[in-house]
């Protein structure tokens, strides 16, 4: 489980293709590793991958086809920059929402735009997902937990204030950038719940 406040950024510094499934190395930046084992969850722009192993600066996590199909790892390449966020601990505070790292789908940005200090993004999002999605409710666009200002259709928007552009790989994107959506949780399995 995840807070989608990012801790640092870092990169892919090797992918290897094996079969359908990938090895990804991740440098981590300035990220500690030294409370993580292997078998321990890291969020890698808001996907949970599990460390099978680690030096000081970088984790390899393996990623399965299940996981390159629905997010944008498959478009991703070595020096690609990147969010990370160890999980959380029962210890810690909530400062974003309920992240489980579980990605829903493949976003894209439409449109960025100024607003005062902030930056608005408008992003299109796979249909079926729109229905999770509402004024002042949590999504998590690449690991880092916002909340949505409007949605119309299969199009949402949110503010990005200067500390989370400064801290996160927001500041890279442009029009047409792919983004790994995940839907807030709670609204996840009420549909459920409804539904059956």
């Amino acid at each position: 489980m995840f807070t989608g406040i990012i801790q640092t950024t870092g990169t892919i510094s090797a992918i290897e293709q094996h079969g359908a499934d990938s090895r990804f190395v991740f440098n981590t930046s300035n990220m500690d590793l030294s409370d993580l084992n292997v078998g321990d969850s890291v969020a890698v722009n808001g996907a949970c991958l599990t460390i099978i192993s680690k030096d000081v600066n970088s984790f390899t996590a393996d990623l399965s086809h299940e996981t390159l199909a629905l997010t944008t790892f498959s478009k991703l390449e070595v020096g690609s920059s990147i969010n990370m966020e160890k999980a959380m601990q029962l210890s810690d505070r909530l400062n974003g929402h309920m992240v489980s790292g579980h990605v829903d789908g493949i976003g894209k940005v439409l449109d960025i735009s100024e607003d005062a200090r902030s930056v608005c993004y408008s992003i299109e999002v796979p249909t079926g997902l729109n229905r999770y999605l509402s004024k002042k409710g949590s999504v998590t666009v690449d690991g880092v937990s916002l909340t949505i200002n409007a949605v119309e259709e299969n199009i949402i928007s949110v503010n990005i204030i200067p500390h989370t552009l400064s801290e996160t790989i927001f500041s890279e994107y442009a029009a047409g950038s792919q983004v790994n959506i995940e839907v807030d949780l709670i609204a996840r399995y009420l549909d459920q719940l409804i539904v059956k």
